[in-house]
């Protein structure tokens, strides 16, 4: 039965009583094994006394109020039962609430009806930010901070409290009070605090005096605290971080997150390192709906006054703006800029930045609403960052701007038409390079014919393309206006051919599918056109069924050749969800290669690399995914990569693979190795290997144990990795987490979750999605 709000009128009441004694209508007293109902609301006592008028009751000897899920115990209770206001002395409390929002998604499901169903906890309809979880505190004397992973919107508290208040609808205060959310009979950690005020429907706490006691021992203390029920958004310090670094020392942060509004928030991050000084580190988010659209912004701004060891004052900016509107228009802001071509290698941990040498700076503005043609603008240039003097990073041109437009009618006069325009104007940051405008139109129309069980799709069209150029004064003569006109035609056709199979006890469906693909292009002499934004497209199954083999319109490749693939599908006849693929495919030439990049060797064979692809269930619980190219004319191989996932269950999970490739800039021998595994009931071991033969040296390493206890969770972690040849940096991680309250320390789950693919958090693991689907 809900529970009765003030306002909602009187509800009937039923008190009874080995003996009953008053006045009717002013009076009742019930003794003996009493008890009154009300709505939702059961209470027993030795003894209670009521007065009907003010709808009020005071009971008295092993008083026992059950309102819901909640549940009350003491000795004394007194309590205007429709109004919620009154005490319970010397108090053994259970509480549990479900948020409005999970509320609602319960009565969405019970009903059917999706209209019910409102945003997740932590977002509302106009942000969708993810709400970091706060615990408030005063600075510098706790490191705590509420849980930041989605719960089911309910909460469970239960403790003692000499005196418990009722200060209206879900509005609850403790006095002398202990808290925790751990199961009755456990109580590995739980919270002291002279004053509690509960408040359910803000979803917020605070207190004064607290203390945090773990495994009887009191581990933290703060005068004054406040923290977010069910996940909610809330301004308030975070968890501080800390580590250590060999290149940084010591490490320490501690974030402030302000919630400005429901639409915008910011995240403030000093980071304090003991060789390099305080980097102010900010990030703001902020998401609105206008004009009929949606806009959102993120920006990060940080800030390093005297860096110690480098000896200079140190930025990084970063901002991400995306935007659409109603009526078909969306924009984006892409900006990036740091200070010195070392910042990302000295103080970043994540591999993917201290790698990154060319930082974005775009502008887009994009128009689709006409549904057959959109159109683009494009403005865009890098940052280009020089971290190793040995290996000179090459500066991209610059787009000012670039103006690119699509259009396709599939079913005009029984064809698929479609037409490609673009105005691209280069300018390079170096003036000793050729600079130009290049403006490439291209028209097609095809004629597919397809059937349930075979398609044959023959294509023509035209590649028009026109250079003005401009050469810098010490450039020999060359042209200053080029023109290329390619004629481009193509039959691409399949079938299709299915039968039924039956693998590990299941049926499936079988597939084999051919293709053919055959293009034809005719040789033009390009060797005075530049390279502004061409390379040699990466061979793959997409690119062998592609028109051209560079990407960019600088080059085009002639073209007299066939591609010929085989694949092969298992898939569920009753889903529809594919369970493997295999496949291989070769690209045939019946003319020489006379279409290349400067510097490049021209094509010697009539046969390209031979590939061969798949990936899939291999087993009941094994997952592989498989690649290569093999050089059929040399004989050898050029890259190929295995990797293998064994996923018995939620919480165990190997990960295994070996990547090699000697077409990249650095020839690339790795072995990876990572997953999480339970030794017994509480203890697991997380971690990660990656090792490269061709520099022989790991170039990261993570390995930690985590322990779950229940009511508890502790995880220590290390990680090393590899910055550049000569540098690596090492970090540690120790985090407590007081499970539905808090964690305490460093947290390692982002690192954990980025790099150990399937990894799930141990008291809540992370289910197989293929696993989920059999």
């Amino acid at each position: 039965m809900p529970r009765p709000k003030p306002g909602d009128g009187p509800q009937a009441t039923f008190l009874s009583g080995q003996r009953i004694t008053g006045v009717v209508e002013r009076e009742v007293v019930a003794e003996d094994d009493a008890e009154l109902l009300q709505g939702d609301k059961v209470l027993t006592a030795d003894r209670m006394t009521y007065w009907p008028v003010d709808d009020e009751i005071e009971a008295v000897g092993s008083v026992r109020l059950q309102q819901g899920d909640d549940l009350i115990s003491g000795p004394k209770m007194r309590l205007k039962l429709e109004e919620q206001f009154g005490f319970f002395d010397q108090a053994t409390y259970f509480m549990k609430r479900q948020s409005p929002a999970a509320a609602a998604r319960a009565r969405a499901l019970e009903t059917g009806d999706p209209r019910l169903t409102p945003t997740e906890p932590g977002s509302d309809f106009t942000s969708g930010f993810a709400a970091p979880r706060a615990l408030n505190i005063v600075p510098g004397q706790t490191k705590i901070k509420y849980r930041d992973s989605m719960n089911d919107g309910v909460t469970e508290a239960r403790g003692k409290a000499e005196r418990v208040d009722f200060e209206g609808e879900n509005q609850v205060r403790l006095t002398s009070a202990t808290y925790t959310t751990c199961k009755p009979g456990d109580d590995d950690w739980y919270l002291s605090v002279a004053d509690l005020k509960l408040d359910y429907d803000n979803e917020v706490a605070s207190g004064n005096d607290a203390t945090v006691h773990f495994l009887g021992v009191p581990i933290l203390y703060t005068p004054w605290m406040s923290f977010s029920l069910n996940n909610k958004r809330k301004s308030g310090f975070l968890t501080p971080t800390y580590g250590s670094s060999s290149d940084s020392g010591l490490e320490f942060t501690l974030p402030y997150y302000w919630n400005i509004a429901p639409n915008m928030d910011a995240t403030f991050e000093p980071r304090l390192m003991t060789k390099r000084g305080l980097l102010l580190g900010t990030d703001v988010r902020y998401l609105n709906a206008a004009y009929g659209g949606i806009y959102t912004s993120t920006a990060r701004v940080e800030v390093l006054p005297n860096d110690r060891v480098a000896n200079i004052n140190r930025w990084g900016v970063g901002l991400n703006h995306n935007q659409t509107t109603a009526n078909g228009f969306s924009g984006a802001i892409n900006y990036n800029r740091v200070s010195d071509n070392d910042y990302y290698t000295d103080l970043s941990s994540e591999i993917s930045k201290t790698s990154e040498t060319q930082l974005l700076q775009q502008g887009l503005l994009s128009y689709g609403g006409a549904g057959w043609w959109s159109a683009t603008a494009n403005v865009q240039s890098f940052q280009t960052l020089q971290p190793d003097p040995q290996n000179p990073v090459a500066k991209p041109y610059r787009l000012l701007p670039q103006l690119t437009v699509n259009a396709r009618q599939p079913d005009l006069f029984s064809t698929d038409s479609a037409f490609f325009g673009q105005y691209s104007s280069f300018v390079h940051p170096d003036s000793s390079m050729v600079e130009g405008q290049r403006t490439v139109l291209q028209p097609q129309v095809s004629l597919p014919y397809v059937t349930p069980g075979w398609y044959v799709i023959p294509r023509v069209g035209v590649n028009v393309t026109q250079y003005a150029l401009s050469y810098p004064t010490s450039a020999a003569a060359a042209p200053d206006s080029i023109n290329r006109t390619l004629p481009i035609a193509s039959v691409d056709s399949g079938m299709t051919f299915e039968r039924p199979s039956n693998w590990f006890g299941r049926d499936y469906t079988q597939t084999l599918e051919p293709r053919l693909f055959y293009l034809n292009i005719p040789y033009k002499n390009q060797n005075d056109i530049p390279i502004f934004d061409t390379a040699l497209a990466d061979f793959n199954f997409a690119q062998i069924f592609a028109d051209n083999q560079f990407s960019g319109w600088d080059r085009i490749n002639n073209a007299n050749q066939l591609t010929a693939a085989l694949s092969s599908r298992l898939i569920n006849p009753l889903t529809g969800s594919e369970i493997m693929r295999g496949m291989i495919g070769q690209r045939l030439y019946f003319t020489d290669d006379k279409v290349t990049l400067p510097g490049a060797t021209p094509r010697n064979s009539n046969e390209s690399d031979f590939l061969a692809g798949f990936t899939g269930q291999v087993l009941p619980r094994v997952y592989a995914d498989a690649a290569l190219q093999y050089n059929m004319g040399d004989q050898q191989f050029e890259r190929y990569s295995m990797g293998a996932r064994y996923f018995p269950e939620a919480g165990k999970l190997i990960n295994a693979s070996y990547s090699y490739n000697t077409q990249s800039v650095t020839p690339i021998k790795q072995v990876d190795v990572s997953g999480q595994w339970p030794i017994n009931a509480r203890w697991q071991a997380v971690g990660r290997y990656n090792y490269s033969f061709e520099t022989n040296n790991a170039i990261e390493i993570i390995g930690g144990l985590e322990y779950q206890a229940g009511c508890w969770a502790l995880r220590v972690v290390g990680h090393r990795l590899q910055t550049s040849e000569a540098n690596a940096t090492t970090r540690a991680f120790v985090q407590l987490e007081l499970n539905d309250f808090a964690r305490i320390g460093s947290s390692p789950l982002n690192l954990l979750q980025r790099r150990i693919s399937g990894y799930g958090v141990a008291n809540q693991p992370m289910q197989d999605p293929a696993l989920a689907e059999r």
